[in-house]
């Protein structure tokens, strides 16, 4: 990976987990990498979003098919799959998936982990997890037309950012409009 990397204990939703997360996240940025679809290491750090959504997850996910978009350190992913759950967490950056990869093998947590882009993402599944992940005015309307695609459930992670109210005045007038409930700090998005 090529940058150094410091135990985290992280409890979360009532999972306890060792992570490596990256020192310096901050020193992965890459002026290339941004140069070519604004590419940022948002992977490398744990948010409080990515928290707030794992302890929003169900007690029972057994036999549930899950995909995470945007999991960076996959917290989530992590804990859907600790709790039955068959999951599939998915990043843009390899850097993020080979990590995930590393700390699903140090907790004992089997999960499928894949390089892809949520805007062009395809499959079926029960439920989709994002977290934090409407950094830019860009994402709002592939996020709000891809989720429905996907699951017709979702449980979305808010960071306080300046676009998410667009994207859930969005997601309430698609053409598959969505229920919407507030669970803590997460979003539950269930689709008509």
């Amino acid at each position: 990976m090529g940058t150094a990397l410091a135990e985290q204990r992280v409890a979360a939703g009532g999972v306890e987990l060792s992570l490596l997360v990256p020192v310096d996240p901050e020193a992965l940025i890459d002026e290339s990498r941004f140069a070519e679809d604004e590419f940022m290491p948002y992977w490398a750090q744990l948010w409080p979003a990515a928290l707030a959504l794992a302890s929003a997850l169900p007690a029972d996910l057994s036999g549930v098919r899950v995909v995470e978009l945007g999991c960076g350190l996959g917290v989530p992913s992590f804990v859907a799959a600790s709790r039955g759950a068959t999951v599939v967490a998915t990043d843009w950056a390899p850097e993020a998936i080979e990590l995930l990869e590393q700390n699903a093998a140090r907790n004992g947590i089997e999960l499928a982990a894949r390089v892809a882009d949520w805007r062009t993402l395809t499959g079926a599944f029960d439920l989709a997890l994002a977290a934090d992940v409407l950094y830019e005015p860009r994402n709002v309307d592939p996020l709000a037309r891809l989720l429905p695609t996907l699951a017709p459930e979702t449980l979305l992670g808010l960071g306080n950012r300046p676009h998410e109210a667009d994207f859930l005045a969005r997601v309430s007038t698609e053409p598959v409009a969505a229920r919407v409930v507030r669970i803590r700090s997460a979003y539950h998005f269930r689709y008509q």
